[in-house]
């Protein structure tokens, strides 16, 4: 069953926020100070693959016409 245009919505958002999450992460000065700083990348770039994969496979059926 296809995501309906609101779920799709919310995952978009939640893709975009992990993106962002990640840019704010590379652009620390010391990233050392983050404990588990290489972790954190690895979670946040399998979670925005995860739903950018969620996304493709769940798209809404095509119209005819």
């Amino acid at each position: 069953m296809a995501l309906s245009r609101v779920e799709r919505a919310k995952i978009t958002d939640s893709a975009l926020k992990i993106q962002s999450a990640q840019a704010s992460l590379e652009k620390l000065d010391d990233q050392t100070k983050v404990e588990d700083f290489s972790e954190i990348q690895d979670c946040l770039e399998m979670a925005g693959t995860n739903l950018r994969r969620a996304l493709r496979e769940n798209r809404p059926p095509e119209r005819g016409g």
